[in-house]
């Protein structure tokens, strides 16, 4: 199997895990797959102050910025098997 096809493997398994990770590992799990799949981030920040969930996650995903796509997608099935224990 190919990286890309390891990848879409691990999105599939990770929609799945017999446990709910906790939030911190839910937002590198976001990142890590915009990243890998579209590059540094791309959009504005939310404008609503009040939108957390959101601006948690562009935070995240730009936290990221600089990281090769192939990288990205490395890391994201690193952690999916991780969580798979």
């Amino acid at each position: 199997m190919d990286l890309k096809e390891l990848f879409e493997k691990a999105v599939g398994e990770s929609k799945s895990l017999s446990e709910r990770p906790d939030n911190q590992t839910l937002l590198k799990l976001y990142s890590l797959y915009k990243q890998g799949t579209e590059g540094d981030v791309n959009t504005d920040p939310p404008s609503n102050p009040f939108d957390f969930v959101n601006k948690a996650k562009h935070s995240a995903w730009a936290e990221l910025k600089g990281k090769s796509k192939e990288t990205a997608m490395q890391d994201y099935i690193d952690l999916v098997t991780k969580l798979k224990g």
